[in-house]
């Protein structure tokens, strides 16, 4: 079952094992993916690479002969694919469902790879094996050409910013090494990949069972063919770290680095360009300018530092930095702001809430953004832009994000590292969508908050009160409208100053344009906490009176005001209680399908975990619900 290979190792690991440790310490990184359709040889051809790269041991070889004969898919013959293949559920039915990563090295590079899945339905995966690649080797099955699965994954490595291609066409050996089959692919491929901004590709014949041009080329079967060997391509390929070095200086700050009172360090990991001791910097977004006194490591100071490194830098002024600012070449800072457009992949089972709010994770920046309702979504198979609300599993779209402060960015095509996002569900920590900014909004830079002379203090002062935040949420028919009425007659009676926002008489004026999908409950509540806020600002104990049936926007307006503004009141009633009720007769016609979206019946209520107040209507009249809720929020002053 062995076949021999035609790869040398490095003969120096033999001879002197601390000179060629240090020697593959000092080899430059690779990183590439492979993808294509469902059983294009992907995983087949990762195995050959370990193998002819002689990164397997004795005893993995041993086991992988038998897995072979249990497993396989190629008779007697080693099947390479199972190097990779770990999961069961791979190994039974033949396919790549998870991402592997594998690592393996030659004489000149060291290399990682991804193992990406096929299947559409794991298109997420594929985008995270991709995120950190410097190259793509996208395979094609030379007796299928190039299928839909071949299209949408090379949109997706354009999409990601990959620069490098190679277009594998696998299983030549199967078409007899015909040479025409071979330039019809690529023909085909050329024709698809000039549509979606791929202008440059390297084509290669390859059998990866056999192990035709994998090491050397052209092999015995393919004498026509006049280009490189996979590995050699892979070798040459000038990684992204090199390319980053010749960029404007840009490094994320991770920490703040002070061990006594006489330092004072940020650390990061440079993202690109160059920086000595002595360089002007500046502070995004804050814009503070300083000087680089020193860089900093563990093995002693330098002299110059690259992208790629991480150093601890030291400013010659105490400038407000923090992690999460970004130092920059002060003559060519990157762009701040608080608003952009981005092309972004869902990525988890739940569909998109457009205005809800999310944790935006961008290098070591983490804020929170909310995403407006995607401009189209994009069909990678036909490249068309279709109208859509919303966006689910593994869908691909345009929206625009609006984030809680403004950010350090640059688009996506100019620096990965600083353009590449991703969107944390901030309930479940989730992992739901990665993005890839495009540019900035014109708005952001031509909206500027406006100061004013008195304060959101003194007008609470004037009013001898604490502004306050009282939301009453439950489901409809539990009271919070009576409740809360009740409060503000017995408020007023003590002289303060409150308003009333009611859910119905919301919808009336402000809200009329929006309905009961889950969308528009979102931006229903985002707009009532808009208001609530600005009321606040303006001194008022505000009552709001709202279904508000997901957590996530409750907590949105509690993030919109100062710590201990907000006061949530659960108006705890059961379900079949505040049906019994039924003034408006609502349930009976949702119950009779004339009223969809209803909440507690079609449509989820998410009770508040830790209410400041918890009031039951089925022990309480509205009046001692009142009495009950001003006692709790008193003093008011």
């Amino acid at each position: 079952m062995h076949s021999p290979s035609s790869f040398q190792t490095d003969a120096l690991i033999a001879e002197d094992i601390a000179a060629y440790l240090e020697a593959h310490q000092r080899k430059s990184l690779l990183r590439f993916i492979t993808c294509g359709s469902v059983d294009d040889g992907k995983s087949t051809l990762i195995g050959r690479l370990l193998y002819d790269s002689k990164m397997i041991f004795e005893d993995q070889l041993a086991a992988l002969e038998s897995d072979s004969l249990k497993h396989g898919t190629q008779g007697q013959e080693i099947d390479f694919a199972l190097l990779v293949d770990g999961l069961a559920a791979e190994r039974e039915q033949g396919i790549t469902i998870d991402v592997a990563y594998r690592f393996f090295a030659t004489e000149k590079r060291k290399f990682i790879v991804a193992d990406t899945p096929g299947h559409e339905q794991y298109t997420r995966n594929m985008v995270t094996g991709a995120s950190t690649a410097d190259l793509a080797v996208i395979l094609v099955d030379a007796r299928k050409g190039v299928l839909q699965q071949t299209r949408r994954h090379s949109y997706l490595v354009h999409l990601l910013g990959i620069r490098h291609v190679v277009l594998a066409v696998n299983k030549m050996d199967l078409v007899g090494y015909d040479q025409a089959t071979f330039e019809a692919i690529v023909a085909d491929y050329r024709s698809f990949a000039s549509e979606i901004g791929i202008s440059d590709f390297t084509a290669i014949p390859i059998s990866g069972f056999k192990g035709d041009n994998i090491t050397a080329a052209p092999s015995a079967n393919t004498p026509w063919y006049g280009g490189p060997a996979l590995i050699a391509h892979l070798e040459t390929v000038e990684v992204d770290a090199a390319a980053a070095q010749g960029q404007p200086f840009r490094m994320p700050v991770q920490w703040v680095n002070r061990p006594n009172l006489d330092f004072r360090g940020f650390a990061g990991q440079i993202a690109s360009g160059t920086i000595r001791p002595g360089d002007a910097v500046r502070i995004v977004p804050s814009g503070k300018t300083s000087t680089v006194t020193r860089i900093v490591t563990f093995d002693g100071d330098l002299d110059e530092a690259v992208a790629g490194q991480s150093v601890t830098l030291t400013l010659a002024d105490e400038v407000d930095c923090s992690r999460g600012d970004l130092i920059a070449a002060a003559g060519d800072p990157p762009q701040a702001s608080d608003q952009f457009c981005a092309t972004f992949v869902w990525m988890d089972e739940e569909a998109l809430k457009p205005g809800r709010g999310y944790w935006l994770k961008i290098g070591t920046q983490m804020v929170t953004a909310t995403v407006q309702p995607p401009k189209y979504e994009i069909d990678v198979n036909s490249l068309e832009h279709l109208a859509a609300k919303t966006l689910g599993l593994n869908a691909i779209g345009v929206a625009e994000f609006a984030t809680d402060r403004p950010i350090a960015f640059e688009p996506y095509d100019t620096s990965r590292q600083l353009g590449g996002f991703i969107l944390v569900d901030k309930f479940t920590n989730a992992t739901v969508a990665a993005g890839m900014i495009a540019f900035n909004l014109r708005r952001a830079d031509n909206v500027h908050w406006q100061p004013t002379a008195i304060t959101r203090e003194d007008h609470a002062g004037m009013k001898n009160q604490k502004p306050k935040v009282l939301w009453f949420t439950g489901l409809s028919g539990s009271g919070k409208s009576t409740i809360a009425n009740e409060v503000e007659k017995q408020l007023f009676l003590m002289n303060r100053h409150t308003f009333l926002l009611d859910g119905d008489n919301v919808r009336h004026g402000l809200n009329r344009d929006l309905g009961f999908t889950e969308a528009d409950r979102i931006e229903n509540i985002r707009r009532v906490g808009e208001v609530a806020k600005l009321m606040a600002d303006a001194g008022l104990i505000v009552l709001t009176a709202f279904i508000s049936p997901f957590r996530a926007e409750r907590e949105m307006v509690r993030a919109m005001l100062p710590e201990g503004e907000f006061v949530e009141i659960f108006v705890d009633t059961p379900l079949a209680v505040a049906e019994a009720r039924d003034v408006k007769g609502l349930y009976r016609k949702a119950r009779d399908g004339q009223l969809k979206n209803f909440t507690g019946i079609d449509s989820p209520y998410e009770p508040p975990e830790n209410p400041e107040i918890r009031v039951n209507t089925v022990d309480m009249t509205p009046e001692e619900a009142a009495r009950y809720i001003i006692d709790r929020i008193l003093p008011l002053k």
